[in-house]
């Protein structure tokens, strides 16, 4: 194993990619995808991180600035700068991958606090090792374990009053995709009282899909609509469905469905017994 880990990461920060990219990855199949919303002419406010730690274990990450907060973008961009950094430096100390990440997150959450900007980002983590993923996320940023069938394997409960009152069953999600609160984000990297939600293990099937997500795919698309593009057919071509979708909805207005322009980041796994022929 070389040193560099973590440097050959792809980071995709206020970048806009032309088509969605493909990288192999933890011994598996990632595809990412970002671009800044239709409708503005400003910077990308998301940023995203595929970053191998050896063959078989590597991080999933997105951050999205918070929207109508001074420097967005920047937490973005340097929370997963951090994050990364930690966690090289974690490695290098022959720390566990889950204490690295934590370690990585905390050190986010005061690099933000030190820009003295007020400025605010979300993160979400997928370790990947062997044939598991475990989950870390402050904010909204969602993630989904999602089997070939459609099974729902796990779902992170997004950081705000509309989130947790879907959790309780207040709400349903589809009440919720158009709530006035929808935007109000609770727990955010730049906050001294950032929480981190750590999932449980889950092992991963053949053709099990990892997704990760901005707001942009989720405040435009229903859950069980983004299942259905992305449980099946190869990793590419679902998360070129996710875009297609995501982007005509930011961009045509229909009765009946959400329709957000926003930023849109997508990042997408599979295990490497999904790709075998």
């Amino acid at each position: 194993m070389t040193d560099d880990r973590l440097e050959t990461a792809r980071l995709f920060s206020r970048e806009d990619l032309e088509a969605v990219a493909e990288v192999r990855i933890a011994g598996g199949l990632a595809a990412i995808y970002t671009s800044r919303s239709p409708c503005k002419e400003s910077a990308n406010e998301d940023a995203a991180l595929l970053g191998p730690c050896s063959l078989e274990s590597g991080i999933l990450v997105i951050a999205d600035g918070l929207g109508g907060e001074r420097a967005g973008g920047d937490a973005a961009a340097l929370a997963v700068q951090a994050l990364t950094e930690a966690v090289t430096q974690g490695l290098d100390d022959d720390a566990m991958l889950r204490t690295a990440i934590l370690n990585g997150v905390e050190t986010a959450n005061l690099a933000v606090q030190a820009m003295g900007v007020g400025a605010a980002t979300t993160l979400a983590v997928a370790e990947i090792r062997g044939e598991t993923v475990r989950t870390y996320h402050v904010g909204d940023s969602m993630i989904l374990v999602v089997g070939q069938r459609g099974k729902i394997k796990l779902q992170t409960t997004s950081h705000s009053p509309v989130g947790y009152a879907v959790e309780a069953g207040v709400l349903d999600e589809r009440e919720a995709m158009h709530h006035e609160d929808r935007h109000i984000v609770s727990n955010v990297i730049g906050s001294p009282d950032m929480k981190i939600e750590i999932g449980p293990i889950i092992r991963l099937a053949p053709r099990d899909t990892v997704l990760l997500a901005s707001d942009g795919l989720f405040d435009n698309l229903h859950v069980d609509e983004v299942v259905s593009r992305v449980r099946k057919g190869p990793l590419r071509k679902a998360v070129e469905r996710l875009v297609t979708d995501a982007r005509r909805r930011m961009t045509e207005a229909q009765s009946g469905h959400p329709s957000k322009p926003d930023d849109l980041t997508i990042v997408a796994y599979r295990p490497s017994g999904s790709q075998r022929k």
